[in-house]
């Protein structure tokens, strides 16, 4: 799946080398990377016809807000919001890391692909638990469990942990998911003090490459978004059910209902989302950014 980046009128100095499902990457003249949050949104590995309005000035908001919730356990790769009027609120400029070929994902409650693994195996990523787990429950303790980083379009797969140990390294997987459960449990204390579960999140972590960080694991890209994480409203956790949340789900739901007429497993492209459930869409991250942040979004 080939990805266009949105057209935001940046000068012919800012040079484009990327567009994933949601960021468009451009590169300055001096060596630092300008990251472009869009309000494109994705589910199931595709990129939707649909855009969120105000989608990436949130993640954007709620990713800067999260660095510095985590200054002390992991430096990141953010040099300055300082960015171009043409996409002011929505970009930052980042270092330019030597990014880990891992998305490092932490769990505290069974959600998502986690749960197939877990029905199927009793096990994720090679990390057994006990019997008689539902869809939400919360589990014994936080774990690490690491996907493969895909293509655009293709589907990030569970990977055990001795599979990064045998593709970083032993040490520098060590350090990973270390920090990795150390920055989620931290981030799930913050959260459940607003009323938030924070059911699960991924990280992506790469290497300094020069500068301070030189040498350094960083934290990059977002962080503890409605994008990358799951957010549950407290009050209302009920295990053995899907859980009203404050992410995308809303969006993943709508799709595979009757009403969207769309099959997952077709191959075809989901259509268009319904104004009502952009519309709704936005609320919810809005919602999830002025409850964990305490900020008015505008």
């Amino acid at each position: 799946m080939t990805i266009e980046a949105t057209d935001y009128g940046l000068a012919p100095e800012y040079k484009h080398v990327y567009s994933g499902k949601v960021r468009d990457l451009y590169e300055t003249e001096d060596g630092r990377l300008l990251f472009v949050a869009s309000d494109r949104i994705s589910a199931y590995d595709w990129v939707l016809p649909s855009v969120i309005p105000d989608k990436g000035r949130i993640l954007t908001a709620m990713s800067l807000w999260w660095f510095d919730q985590l200054e002390g356990i992991v430096p990141n790769h953010v040099i300055s919001s300082n960015v171009p009027a043409e996409v002011k609120g929505r970009a930052t400029f980042c270092e330019r890391l030597e990014m880990f070929p891992v998305e490092c994902v932490a769990r505290g409650y069974l959600a998502g692909s986690g749960l197939n693994d877990y029905q199927a195996s009793q096990s994720i990523c090679g990390v057994g638990l006990p019997p008689g787990l539902k869809d939400g429950s919360r589990l014994p303790k936080t774990i690490f469990t690491p996907a493969t980083k895909a293509a655009v379009g293709d589907h990030d797969e569970n990977v055990t942990f001795d599979e990064v140990m045998t593709s970083i390294g032993m040490e520098e997987a060590q350090q990973l998911r270390r920090i990795t459960i150390r920055a989620y449990d931290n981030a799930v204390a913050i959260a459940q003090k607003r009323g938030i579960i924070l059911a699960d999140t991924k990280f992506e972590f790469g290497l300094g490459i020069r500068g301070e960080h030189k040498g350094q694991i960083v934290l990059a890209d977002e962080v503890l978004t409605p994008d990358s994480s799951r957010f549950w409203p407290a009050e209302h956790w009920q295990p053995g059910q899907s859980q009203p949340s404050y992410d995308k789900q809303f969006v993943r739901d709508w799709l595979t209902s009757s009403a969207s007429g769309w099959d997952k497993n077709s191959g075809e492209a989901p259509p268009e989302l319904p104004q009502e459930i952009v519309e709704k869409t936005r609320a919810r991250y809005i919602e999830a950014y002025e409850k964990l942040t305490g900020e008015t979004f505008n």
